[in-house]
């Protein structure tokens, strides 16, 4: 009997599955030799001081992170990392009260203890185009509207899936999150329908931004927070130092049940780098909706913004203004920071006008190639709102 067509085109097949198996195994077994792990601790005092009824805070946690991601096969990789914060030699006299850690005894901290799924995503990246789906850090343009808010111990991340197109000096992000994982542990973690749309171009005279946020918390009723901007950032290289601009405007409507709210966001900041030191001054406008509703970015890694005592991590109906003058620079083989806000309300009332002031102090070096210590200081004065308040923060890092 004749072999068939259908019987050649088998036996072909098979052949070649048994000549290309052991050269996709050895390629494979490449990727996992590649593969990379990663170890990263950080160990952190902070202090909070409020003139109010609570209890002075004080907080000793560690916060371990380790994880590993494969080499690439085929431009595929997969990534993972677990995430524990622990508090440190019982120092635990703080209030987490989203999580239900003694809430109103003493100010807040707010470093739950916590172990969880940090990152877990596939990846596919060639040499324009990067996929990722899973549980993954997204940072937008210095995080003003999406960050990972690094700075506590239990980072937020989001379960998503996104894509990112280089071309040139052209830059394109598109990221789909179904859940915000954010730095409660779970107990306050949104399940959403978040849009995030980001494209910049690099072009002679500095980059442009466009960029607009569409989020929606699905919790089964009509709600959305859609916010959509433009950003330049410039500078310019003069005889002995280097001149920085920078400008930013966006506009918000929140709607929610019945409830329609609109307002605006300004940013104007200029400076100069002279001798490693850079100084600015930046004019900041989180606006409000005639006094009702205060402009939101609840995605934003917000102790970066507006302070770090942390007096506004939601923005007050009236709104805020914020006038920051800063420097920073080399010292002593690491570096300083200080910085001075004066907070006004964007929306003033008679009883609501003046919003504080604050006073930032930060010193950060290296040592011993992987370690990395810190010490950070906040002091705000109350205005019409709020209570003074004073936050010290001392750290150790160590990263492999």
């Amino acid at each position: 009997m004749k072999p068939t067509a259908f019987f050649k085109k088998t036996v072909v097949a098979v052949a070649l599955s048994g000549a290309l198996f052991p050269a996709m195994a050895a390629d494979w077994y490449d990727a996992m030799k590649q593969s990379t792990a990663t170890a990263d601790f950080r160990v952190r005092y902070e202090g909070v001081d409020q003139d109010n009824a609570l209890k002075d805070a004080s907080a000793l946690t560690l916060r371990t992170l380790v994880g590993v991601t494969t080499g690439s096969y085929n431009g595929f990789s997969v990534t993972a990392q677990m995430e524990d914060v622990r508090i440190a030699f019982d120092q635990g006299e703080y209030s987490v009260p989203p999580t239900g850690f003694k809430p109103g005894e003493y100010s807040v901290v707010a470093d739950p203890e916590t172990t969880e799924l940090h990152q877990g995503f596939v990846q596919y990246k060639n040499e324009n185009l990067t996929l990722k789906a899973g549980r993954q850090i997204i940072a937008l343009d210095g995080h003003r509207f999406v960050g990972h808010v690094g700075w506590r111990q239990d980072w937020q991340t989001f379960d998503a899936v996104s894509a990112k197109y280089t071309y040139g000096d052209l830059t394109a992000f598109y990221g789909y999150v179904t859940q915000r994982n954010r730095i409660f542990a779970e107990a306050q973690d949104l399940d959403s329908k978040d849009h995030l749309v980001n494209v910049s171009y690099v072009s002679p005279i500095g980059k442009f931004t466009g960029y607009a946020y569409l989020l929606e918390v699905d919790n089964d009723t009509n709600n959305s927070l859609d916010t959509y901007g433009i950003s330049y950032a410039g500078s310019t290289e003069l005889d002995g130092f280097k001149l920085i601009y920078n400008a930013e405007f966006a506009t918000q409507s929140n709607d929610s049940g019945a409830a329609s709210y609109d307002a605006d966001y300004l940013m104007l900041e200029g400076g100069a780098v002279v001798s490693g030191f850079t100084g600015k001054v930046t004019y900041e406008v989180l606006g409000s909706d005639d006094g009702m509703y205060g402009f939101s970015t609840p995605l934003a890694t917000l102790h970066k913004f507006n302070g770090w005592s942390d007096q506004f991590l939601a923005t007050p109906a009236q709104g805020l203004e914020d006038l920051s003058f800063t420097i920073t620079g080399p010292l002593f083989g690491g570096k300083v920071l200080a910085a001075y806000h004066e907070f006004d309300a964007d929306e003033a009332t008679a009883e609501i006008s003046d919003l504080g002031s604050e006073l930032n102090l930060q010193y950060v070096t290296k040592f011993a190639e992987h370690f990395s210590l810190g010490v950070k200081y906040a002091t705000y004065d109350a205005g019409d709102i709020k209570v003074d308040t004073d936050k010290v923060w001392v750290w150790v890092g160590l990263k492999f």
